[in-house]
């Protein structure tokens, strides 16, 4: 995740970073322009197309629906939007179940059971962030085996139960303090499946596949509306009219899916390390 002061908003306009969409848009807006300068120089200069061709009214029909694609495009970037945020606050619950669950039980567990949950918290939480990216790595523990090949979250979390009921069915947690570790552990698997909701339902193919085209019909069809007024200075503006929309639609890809590596997802290591410091300072 890009982090950076929202006040400083002047520098942000001449500087590029892995982030910025110009970078991925740069060749196919060398293209859509020299398209653009071709198609001016046949209506223009070429063909010298008079003033009651049909072509100069074509622009109506960009004006009517331009209307209607704007609204798509808000419902675009609005649905990504919302989706990066649900994950990132499903995230920070995951931080605070985390410290809740470690705080009630620094006050009733024993140091050797301390230890085994001041591992197992953390590694839920990394468990988590690798099975999200589909990139685990099965780690050597003393405290608990693992099989890569099954849903390692579960495996934690069932894990982390299985040692609270044996505390309790030893004694050294009674029925209403396992009722209160209870509602925290259960909030890991709701967190991971809130999470899994996320990334396996994607925007809507039909959907996301209209868009596109409707970019592509709309931005190739501009040149034939805009050479006649604008001549061949329409070769910058197609271009940027390009950058516009299709930016939206590349950060709307990017932040709809927000658990993987891309400058805008999420900050998933240091939320991890986050979780591992403070349970270890509880823990301790």
């Amino acid at each position: 995740m890009v982090y950076y002061n929202p006040k400083e908003w002047f520098s942000f306009i001449f500087r590029i970073n892995k982030a910025d969409t110009l970078r991925e848009l740069f060749p196919l807006m060398l293209a859509v322009g020299t398209y653009a300068g071709v198609v001016t120089y046949f209506l223009i200069d070429f063909w010298h197309l008079p003033d009651t061709s049909v072509l100069r009214k074509v622009n109506f029909i960009h004006q009517t629906i331009g209307f209607v694609f704007s609204l798509l495009l808000a419902f675009r970037i609005n649905s990504a939007y919302d989706r990066w945020w649900e994950g990132r606050k499903i995230w920070g619950s995951l931080v605070n179940s985390s410290r809740n669950l470690a705080i009630k039980l620094k006050h009733l567990v024993g140091e050797n059971d301390a230890a085994f949950f001041n591992y197992t918290i953390p590694l839920f939480a990394r468990s988590l962030r690798d099975h999200l990216r589909d990139t685990y790595v099965a780690e050597q523990s003393e405290f608990i085996a693992i099989d890569p090949s099954k849903h390692v979250p579960n495996q934690i979390a069932s894990a982390i139960v299985a040692n609270v009921y044996r505390l309790n069915k030893s004694g050294e947690i009674n029925p209403e303090q396992l009722f209160s570790i209870t509602t925290e552990i259960t909030s890991f698997t709701d967190i991971c499946g809130g999470c899994e909701r996320i990334k396996k339902t994607p925007i809507p193919f039909s959907y996301n596949v209209f868009i596109k085209k409707f970019i592509f019909t709309y931005i190739m069809t501009l040149p034939f509306t805009w050479a006649f007024d604008l001549k061949y200075f329409i070769i910058p503006v197609i271009s940027f009219v390009l950058f516009v929309f299709a930016s939206i639609e590349i950060l709307a890809e990017e932040i709809e899916d927000p658990f993987g590596y891309d400058a805008n997802d999420l900050p998933l290591d240091s939320i991890c390390d986050n979780i591992r410091k403070h349970v270890g300072e509880i823990l301790a």
